[in-house]
């Protein structure tokens, strides 16, 4: 629409507009038609989604339910329409919609990464796939095999993925041209305001334009002014520049200490207009930490979390570790059942060695080992700390008198681990952490930063267990589990079981 077309628009609506207020409400009118363009679009990708589940549906009953029922497509499509099928589709369409608007797939992409949104459509698609198995079981429709499900899950998946892969290139294009723009304020003139300025310079993609910086002056406006950024407005006059540009997001980067006011009434401001509002997560020198939103009893919180935690990978961690722990103990029962009696007949004692261990944020729980070592082993230890090989605070001796023959056995082929499994299925441990430690050498920690490691489920392996163990430092030993956490990955996990399988079989490091 030409500036003419929208002045004769605000003239037939506002009669008696004076000229001071016109540019204002120009710009409103073109903030107002921007976002019915944004709903229209929103509305549409909505519609196509939906489009897209039905085609799956349709491609998933074609090549498979309806051949598994020995009947062609012409019987499929002379299935007699009634009622019920027709309520039962439209209430999965309509749940299907609402799925996907609850995993995110309507929200603004333009900063996320292509990895991000994949991740989100494939938990779409996989929410969608067993609430088909759910609804098709509730009206008893029989779509509930297998091959179904799978079928109609890898279906919508690529359907899914596919049109968000190519919907983000054209979208990146059009933003390229100056089309879907989205104009943004930052307010703070300090090195993060300008470091954050420059990045969406250099992503035109994005389809940010700046408007320009609020601040007042200051010690560092000088250096400010060599970046050749410019200053559209002071504190005061904010709430004037507001109502007279267009105006999307405002990025807020004052200091907390100093300005904690001028960050609150910019906040209002944002409020007021509503505009978006974001501010940076080095507030508080967060850098390695993920913010989520949070809630309690109305109260809003942002929640930082130590790890990258996707509660979606977390819940299959868990599931498998439930899984893979029954099956595990089930297929080595004889060698459990050979370990105990070895261990019952070749030295006196109990069969399991039970030692109290630091888990997940340091709750202590007792860990279930074969017994390696004599029975008084715990209270010799205080006689052989002069004997220690370790480096920080871990006990190790390469040839431990406590050790016995079946002992030294069991532990190089790492047989004596296998009863821990049973804390892996009750929850203590998982199969892939950083190695529960003995409260004696928690103790011993002189670093916090090492404590991290508590912050996850302790595990039966980790990288330390599959780098040497016993052969490296303690230093090195922390710095692995460290590296863990900063990298953790449902993919890691699985390389990481299967070093495991190798250094077990070569006794690499067991002591």
């Amino acid at each position: 629409m030409k500036r003419a077309d929208i002045c004769e628009v605000i003239s037939s609506r506002y009669p008696a507009v004076t000229k001071s207020h016109l540019k204002s409400l120009i710009l409103n009118e073109i903030v107002q038609m921007n976002k019915a363009k944004r709903r229209f679009l929103f509305n549409a990708l909505k519609v196509f989604d939906v489009c897209q589940m039905t085609l799956a549906f349709a491609l998933t009953t074609r090549l498979v339910a309806q051949r598994s029922a020995g009947t062609g497509f012409e019987q499929f499509l002379s299935i007699r329409v009634s009622l019920s099928n027709c309520f039962m589709f439209g209430f999965l369409l309509l749940i299907w919609h609402i799925t996907f608007s609850l995993c995110g797939l309507y929200e603004s992409k333009r900063l996320s990464t292509r990895r991000a949104e994949i991740a989100q459509l494939l938990k779409a698609s996989t929410v969608s796939s067993a609430l088909l198995v759910f609804i098709a079981d509730l009206f008893r429709v029989p779509l509930t095999a297998p091959r179904v499900l799978v079928s109609f899950w890898l279906m919508s998946s690529f359907l899914l993925v596919t049109s968000r892969l190519i919907l983000r290139p054209l979208m990146a294009s059009l933003r390229r041209r100056g089309r879907d723009l989205r104009h943004i304020l930052i307010v703070g003139t300090n090195s993060r305001a300008i470091a954050f300025a420059r990045n969406i310079q250099m992503r035109p993609e994005l389809g940010y334009r700046l408007v320009g910086f609020v601040d007042d002056d200051w010690a560092g406006m000088a250096d400010f002014a060599e970046t050749g950024f410019s200053v559209v407005s002071d504190h005061a006059r904010l709430p004037e520049f507001l109502r007279r540009n267009v105006v999307d997001e405002i990025a807020i980067y004052l200091p907390l200490r100093t300005a904690y006011e001028l960050s609150c009434a910019a906040i209002e401001l944002c409020r007021q207009h509503g505009i978006i509002m974001r501010f940076s997560g080095e507030i508080f020198d967060l850098k390695k930490t993920r913010p989520s939103p949070d809630g309690f009893d109305g109260v809003h919180h942002v929640a930082t979390y130590p790890e990258d935690r996707d509660w979606w990978a977390f819940v299959v961690k868990r599931n498998v570790d439930t899984l893979a722990s029954v099956t595990l103990m089930l297929l080595l029962s004889p060698v459990f059942l050979i370990a105990a009696c070895l261990v019952k007949f070749s030295s006196e004692g109990p069969i399991l060695f039970l030692q109290e261990r630091m888990g997940m944020n340091k709750r202590k729980f007792l860990i279930w080992k074969f017994r390696t070592m004599v029975p008084n082993a715990e209270k010799m230890l205080a006689e052989l700390e002069d004997q220690n090989e370790a480096s920080g605070p871990v006990f190790k001796i390469m040839n431990d008198p406590r050790i016995t023959r079946i002992g030294k056995i069991l532990r190089r082929t790492s047989i004596d681990e296998l009863p821990q499994l049973f804390n892996v299925l009750k929850g203590d441990m998982s199969l892939v952490g950083p190695r529960p430690l003995p409260v004696r050498d928690y103790e011993g920690f002189s670093e916090d930063l090492q404590r991290r490691r508590f912050s996850v489920r302790p595990g039966i392996t980790c990288l330390w267990q599959v780098s040497g163990r016993s052969l490296i430092s303690f230093d090195q030993w922390m710095k692995l589990d460290l590296q863990y956490l900063d990298e953790w990955s449902l993919w890691l996990d699985v390389r990481i079981l299967a070093r495991t399988v190798s250094a077990v079989l070569k006794g690499s490091g067991a002591a």
